[in-house]
């Protein structure tokens, strides 16, 4: 599900989307060979039919902030996908190990509400207020920072708000955990980050088991190759002229024959891996079927002496005949290949590394975990001195660094928008804390943060909002607490310090929602008038959008009214300046602040070419054209916050092109190419931005350099992006598309992504 404000409920998510997922999961459950992964679908199976049973009975108000009756929009929900709430709380359900151990403690009963009022007695205060000092906790869920905060107010001598937000809580003390886990130690500073915690590094590599096709490439460079060649020497010494069997066996012969039998069978019985050796056709079993055959005094037959004649000589003639120098070099590298530690043993060895770590934290210095087997590691472990770590073990150890932001993209531990989004709330925890003077305080709001950017967003109805930090009972609390200037400034920086990191670490690609999130927190705790603007799913879009897409739809016209990109796109910005001056005027008039824009609606349709909203098609046409007027928050965060991506928007606009050729090679024979064609459109429509913010000598330059990039990927992504890139030097040159976005007879296309009528012209060749 997209995290956005703004989406609603389709036709197609009520029950029958609930049910189809419950089948899905059931389907797993039953069939699934792994029993993780059956377990996991037995869960899922729960929390859908709760999710049925809670739409069935009006327990559940699909598209609500407060989905769950009877909780308030502070509690935070437990969602499954698609943004349907279950009708849990995500702080409730069976005490966990820690209340109970704390209940014990205390000497109350093990249930949350005598917790809850232990929690306020002078020893319990007194508790809460040690873990305030030595950080020795953990927030999971945001509820149990609540009487953390109680104990804050109540120490600070602010008895009154303490008691206010105690009146709040309490109707639910039975309920929900208000109370924080104990942690061995206190969180670790958030200026460095990491994507995976050293234990989570140790999960993943314990769980690596052999691999079965290595394991029987293993042996049969062990085991079985050496065994036929001992089978071909029996063999050859049969041999005259070339020529097995050209003299009879002897007696001694026949005897050692018949142990190299016995040896097979024993081999066979301990070695199963691979069973190469027991296919008719293969050389070793024709050797050993026909020495099966002789030892037990049968005369072998015509067709199977040709077939071991022929099985002998091709052996030779592949390999030379054992002893002999190419034989003997190739039996030596296919031993050293061998003799290899596997993946699932160079795991443990890493795995044992990483034991001797802090496991709650990422590692400060990951080259000293996969540096190659140590003398002292030989000796311990009998793996080969100075075997190297394999690629893939050094990257799930890599994945555990501990580094600022900017390191962690450049080391591409951090490959995407996606999981840099995932890392940031990390950072704007510290950020947002810096408001907070008291030390105390100041890392519980850290802590608070955390645990409230895993809240999962809901499936919201009629442009409601998800709810913010700021609503929630604990925070509000101590919201006079803040201090401004020097944390309005510190959120600033840190806004464009993230803003930069996205736009060049991953440029083409639109910021993901969560991203958009976590910066438009900084925008507000920055005082900054910075709209930032969601990505909105076609399949769920009604046709509305809200008021500050029109505010960044302005902000992109201070940027680039009358540059490049307006011209390609066609877009009148002091049109929409004018548009937005009316419906603000409005407003005033009435007295009623809207919260939606139709007129911008209704010109992003116009643009469409579409009548409102309908198809899945028609509404991502219509969602693109708000993109391209507000440039998807590329205007406002060069505009308003002021970020300044390195080393410039030339090169930026080659990395976009670049994208965008990687995307188009992929619609070669692709099945279903439209959401790689939209993905390329998008990284076109960020290659036109910067594009336009090149000085006119640069901006030549990089038209020029056009065909030198295509020319390095294959025929069919020159042929196809053609149009395009003549639409973008016609426009640069002065012209201009028709109403239809072509020119020059179609030789010249403006590149949008959807395509509300027929097959999108990027998915044919040129004379197809």
């Amino acid at each position: 599900m997209n995290d956005d404000a703004e989406q609603q409920l389709p036709v197609t998510s009520g029950p029958p989307y609930a049910q189809a997922q419950l089948a899905g999961a059931f389907g797993t459950a039953l069939t699934h060979e792994d029993a993780a992964t059956r377990r996991r679908a037995e869960e899922r199976i729960r929390r859908w039919r709760s999710v049925l049973d809670g739409i069935a009975t009006g327990r559940l108000t699909v598209g609500s902030r407060t989905p769950v009756a009877g909780l308030p929009a502070w509690v935070t929900p437990e969602v499954v996908r698609g943004g349907f709430a279950t009708g849990a709380a995500s702080a409730g359900g069976p005490l966990l190990p820690y209340e109970r151990d704390a209940a014990r403690r205390a000497g109350v009963p093990a249930e949350r509400r005598a917790l809850f009022a232990y929690s306020l007695t002078e020893d319990g205060l007194a508790g809460l207020c040690r873990m305030l000092d030595d950080g020795c906790y953990d927030v999971a869920v945001p509820e149990e920072a609540a009487l953390l905060t109680v104990a804050w107010l109540v120490r600070s001598g602010q008895v009154v708000e303490a008691l206010e937000l105690v009146d709040v809580l309490e109707p639910f003390a039975g309920q929900l955990r208000f109370t924080p886990r104990p942690a061995a130690a206190p969180a670790p500073d958030a200026s460095a980050l990491h994507r995976r915690t050293v234990a989570e590094a140790g999960q993943a590599l314990a769980g690596r088991r052999p691999h079965a096709a290595v394991e029987a490439q293993r042996e049969a460079l062990t085991v079985w190759q050496p065994f036929a060649d001992e089978l071909l020497v029996h063999w050859l010494e049969t041999a005259e002229g070339g020529r097995v069997l050209a003299r009879t066996p002897d007696e001694e012969w026949l005897a050692r024959g018949a142990a190299l039998l016995d040896r097979y069978r024993r081999l066979a019985a301990a070695h199963t891996h691979c069973g190469k050796h027991r296919k008719p056709k293969e050389n070793l079993a024709i050797l050993r079927a026909s020495l099966e055959t002789t030892v037990a005094g049968r005369p072998l037959e015509a067709r199977r002496l040709g077939l071991l004649r022929h099985a002998v000589s091709s052996m030779v003639r592949r390999r030379g005949a054992p002893g002999s120098v190419a034989h003997t070099a190739l039996r030596a590298r296919q031993a050293a290949q061998a003799a290899l530690p596997s993946h699932h043993t160079m795991a443990q060895l890493v795995l044992r590394r990483l034991g001797e770590l802090p496991q709650d934290v990422g590692a400060a210095d990951v080259e000293s975990l996969v540096v190659p087997v140590t003398e002292e590691e030989h000796w311990e472990t009998d793996l080969p001195r100075g075997a190297a770590v394999p690629a893939a073990i050094r990257q799930v150890v890599g994945s555990t660094l501990s580094a600022p932001v900017g390191t962690l993209i450049e080391r591409g531990v951090v490959p995407s928008a996606e999981v840099l989004a995932e890392l940031v709330p990390q950072l704007v925890a510290t950020t947002t804390a810096q408001a907070y003077p008291d030390a105390a305080l100041r890392r519980l709001m850290a802590a608070h943060y955390r645990a409230f950017a895993r809240r999962r967003s809901l499936l919201l109805l009629n442009l409601e909002r998800q709810v913010r930090v700021d609503e929630l009972p604990w925070v509000r609390a101590v919201a006079g607490q803040r201090a401004a200037g020097a944390a309005q400034d510190e959120a600033l920086t840190t806004l464009r310090h993230l803003g930069e990191l996205a736009v060049q670490g991953f440029p083409g690609t639109l910021l993901p929602n969560p991203l958009i999130r976590e910066l438009s927190s900084l925008a507000r705790q920055a005082d900054l008038d910075a709209p930032l603007v969601e990505e909105l799913a076609a399949d769920i879009f009604m046709g509305t959008f809200s008021r500050k897409f029109l505010t960044a739809a302005r902000i992109a016209g201070e940027l680039l009214g009358g540059t490049l990109y307006a011209r390609y796109y066609g877009i009148d910005y002091a049109a929409l300046r004018n548009l937005a001056i009316v419906e603000t005027s409005t407003a005033l008039v009435s007295g009623h602040q809207p919260r939606t824009s139709p007129g911008f609606a209704r010109l992003c349709s116009e643009r469409a070419g579409v009548s409102g909203h309908g198809s899945v098609a028609e509404n991502g046409a219509v969602i693109e054209q708000a993109q391209i007027l507000t440039t998807h928050n590329l205007a406002t965060l060069v505009g308003r916050v002021g970020i300044a991506p390195e080393p410039g928007p030339a090169d930026l606009a080659r990395r976009c092109f670049r994208t965008v050729c990687r995307l188009t090679a992929q619609v070669q024979h692709h099945p279903r190419p439209l959401a790689t064609i939209k993905d390329a459109a998008y990284a076109w429509r960020h290659l036109v931005f910067h594009l336009a913010l090149c000085e006119p000598g640069e901006q030549a330059r990089v038209l020029a350099w056009l065909d030198e990039e295509s020319a390095r990927h294959p025929r069919h992504v020159t042929a196809r992006l053609a149009p395009a890139v003549a639409g973008l030097r016609l426009v640069a040159g002065g012209g201009s598309f028709g109403p239809d976005g072509t020119a020059r007879g179609g030789r010249a296309r403006r590149f949008l992504g959807w395509s509300a009528r027929g097959r999108h012209w990027l998915s044919t060749l040129p004379g197809e």
